[in-house]
């Protein structure tokens, strides 16, 4: 999407959300380098969030939505990670609320996928969860939930949505009186989220002894499962829970949860070891370690298995750690290997017989292939959960009109609506909405219909299974979100009952890679100008140009690949589609990424047009005025001339572990004994 410039400094896109939201690095309004600038040129000229922005941003997002007859206020449900200790940014988002005339249901710490699930529940208007998910502790962000289903906004509804945020002048809300009332439901909200977390048909759990023999490390990157995660385990019957990274600093993901365990298929005890050691500080994996060499006798008989639960600071993205007994390392199962786990418990239920197994670009190739061995319907998709949950609505459209009492030619002018969907894209969660209201409900007595989605995955973490929630009316509703939890749950329920049929080696074997892995890797470039990469840009060409040109060096022929929900991804197939290779802008954080997928046998070419790809993307790309970027310039070149350690690195303190980080992430560095040392990459860098 090329950005339109208006009149200030700084080109304005058609739309300030990512992925999902938006979130940035925070700032305080009140702040010098903030002085004298409205909130969105804030957001736009320096790359921060304020307080303002926030109040501003959950204004306009009430003020947008559709008011309910002869309801006098709208509803919105809105919740937090503990990022924010001082609430200064959770107070502004639900003064913005206010402002607006909505009524706040202030669910105040919790889950990301509480907020829609409580939405649902009160039958809310609209959610706001105030968190910038998996990344630092100096960024935070806004996701947005809509009361159809709980789906997230598309593309055409943020860019309405942006619009109204820059037509909007903050003054005159600054001034404003509150409107809406305030209501804190935070102890019921946790209510339902535990019982509905444990309801059989949710957790897949046949009873409270089904994981007695489990043995759990409990991880929630000092972020909003705190607490939760381990009492619901506890509560599941989980025969001992460890808790870790459970303190309320505000110091979410730090040296803990899902981020940090990425790009690492297992872990063993070196790995550990301090000062080299890459996860000397991440308490669960020693925890992990500690537990499972205590118990080491009792894991090989099968009398106890050692896993651990790993979440990132909002809870809707888990990844699964398993000890192995016999071999004294950790196994690191991310969202394609629990999704898999997951899949298989399903299969063995004939109503999911050809359901959907839904993944992202970002997935290992032969995840879908296992899934289609299974008898599954696999079907890719564009990063991000909000897609798979529109892919499966799209689905349940198509069942819906499959039962619906309709004439054959209503059946038939409907279908032709919903099949330019799937081939073009959907950019407005009305186009949906319309649909949904044109097919008419039938009696869940006479539906009967094999089950529409088998699991939703993306690599990172996130996943989705059917849940179940009965409402107020005792009207039974179905629910799809990504639920770290509910993903923890599941696949300990299947993995378990498959430890009563297998010797503990062979269980230990048939999970650590539920399926035959492919080559999977990404590189990453940060502190850049995004906006230079966008589809027909001059960037984006010479990048296309190159990544062909390497390709065609190394034996392949490329083909582009166009994905409708994400335009600007550049996405190139290799290999009749048994490899490809995109390069895509994140949607979360301030870099850019060249992803490599395809066969083992393909891993040495892929990763020789990766890395010219991002020598390019380091050369064009890299933003000469991000404070972060001079601050990684000046860290190079301190390594440069000898090694360093981690504390002895000159730059602000505040930045100091997050660009360390993240140096490491594009591979510009590595640890050694003696400290940090650049990595050929690294030494390529600073000359070029």
């Amino acid at each position: 999407m090329k950005p339109k410039t208006i009149s200030t400094k700084t080109p304005v896109p058609n739309r300030l959300q990512g992925t999902d939201g938006v979130r940035r690095e925070i700032k305080s309004a009140k702040d010098s380098e903030c002085k004298g600038q409205t909130p969105i040129q804030v957001f736009l000229e320096k790359g921060w969030i304020t307080e303002e922005f926030m109040e501003l941003y959950s204004y306009c997002y009430v003020k947008n939505q559709p008011k309910k007859k002869p309801a006098k206020y709208l509803t919105i449900v809105i919740g937090w990670d503990p990022r924010d200790p001082s609430g200064i940014f959770t107070d502004a988002v639900v003064r913005g609320v206010r402002k607006a005339g909505g009524k706040a249901i202030v669910l105040g710490v919790v889950p990301t996928p509480l907020v829609p699930l409580f939405m649902l529940h009160k039958g809310a208007d609209g959610g706001i969860m105030v968190t910038a998910s998996h990344n630092p502790k100096d960024q935070n962000g806004i996701k947005l939930f809509l009361p159809f289903h709980g789906v997230k906004p598309l593309p055409a509804d943020d860019a309405i949505l942006t619009q109204s945020l820059l037509k909007q002048k903050f003054a005159p809300i600054k001034k404003a009186s509150l409107k809406g009332g305030r209501t804190d439901y935070r102890h019921k909200a946790l209510e339902l989220f535990l019982h509905f977390s444990l309801l059989p048909e949710n957790s897949w759990l046949k009873s409270r002894n089904t994981l007695k023999a489990l043995t759990l490390v409990v991880d929630p990157a000092y972020g909003a499962l705190a607490g939760i995660a381990a009492q619901t385990f506890r509560e599941a019957g989980v025969g001992k829970v460890y808790e870790v990274n459970a303190g309320k600093s505000g110091a979410v993901n730090l040296r803990s949860g899902v981020a940090d365990l990425e790009g690492c298929p297992c872990i063993t005890r070196d790995m550990t070891l301090k000062p080299a050691g890459r996860f000397h500080r991440h308490k669960a994996v020693v925890k992990l370690f500690e537990i499972g060499r205590a118990n080491q006798k009792s894991a090989k008989s099968g009398k106890k298995r050692i896993a651990a639960a790993i979440f990132d600071a909002d809870g809707d993205r888990f990844f699964r750690l398993e000890y192995d007994p016999f071999q004294d390392t950790i196994w690191v199962l991310s969202g394609d290997e629990t999704a898999i786990l997951q899949a298989r418990h399903l299969v063995t239920h004939e109503k999911y017989k050809g359901s959907l197994y839904i993944n992202t670009v970002e997935s290992d190739l032969n995840a879908s292939t296992s899934a289609e061995s299974m008898g599954l319907s696999p079907l890719l998709t564009a990063v991000g959960d909000k897609w798979i949950l529109l892919k499966i609505h799209l689905a349940l459209l198509e069942q819906k009109l499959l039962t619906a009492k309709l004439a054959k030619k209503e059946q038939a002018q409907i279908k032709n609506k919903i099949k330019p969907l799937q081939k073009n894209g959907v950019t407005s969660v009305s186009a949906i909405l319309d649909l949904d209201e044109l097919i008419p409900d039938t009696p869940d007595t006479e539906k009967k219909h094999p089950e529409t989605l088998a699991v939703g995955s993306e690599e990172t973490g996130h996943n989705i299974t059917t849940g179940y929630l009965t409402l107020p009316n005792k009207k039974k509703i179905e629910v799809y979100s990504g639920n770290g939890l509910k993903s923890a749950l599941n696949t300990f329920a299947a993995t378990e009952q498959l430890a009563t049929t297998l010797s503990p080696e062979k269980y230990i074997q048939s999970i650590r890679r539920p399926f035959s892995p492919g080559f999977k890797s990404t590189l990453y470039t940060y502190y850049i100008r995004q906006d230079l990469f966008c589809r027909d840009s001059q960037v984006w060409k010479k990048v296309k140009r190159l990544l062909l040109q390497t390709a065609k060096q190394n034996g392949y022929s490329g083909k582009t690949r166009i994905f409708p929900d994400d335009p600007d991804m550049l996405y190139i197939a290799l290999a009749e589609g048994k490899a490809g290779v995109f390069v895509r802008n994140s949607g979360t954080e301030n870099k850019i990424s060249v992803n490599l997928r395809g066969r083992k046998s393909d891993a040495r070419k892929l990763e020789k047009i990766g890395l010219e790809v991002i020598k390019l993307l380091f050369s064009l790309l890299k933003d000469p005025d991000n404070a972060l970027y001079k601050m990684e310039l000046y860290a190079l070149s301190q390594i440069a001339s000898h090694p360093v350690t981690d504390e002895k690195l000159e730059v602000k303190n505040q930045y100091r572990l997050r660009l360390i980080d993240e140096m490491k992430k594009q591979n510009l560095i590595q640890s050694s004994p003696e400290g940090n040392r650049l990595t050929p990459l690294g030494k390529w860098y600073i000359i070029h």
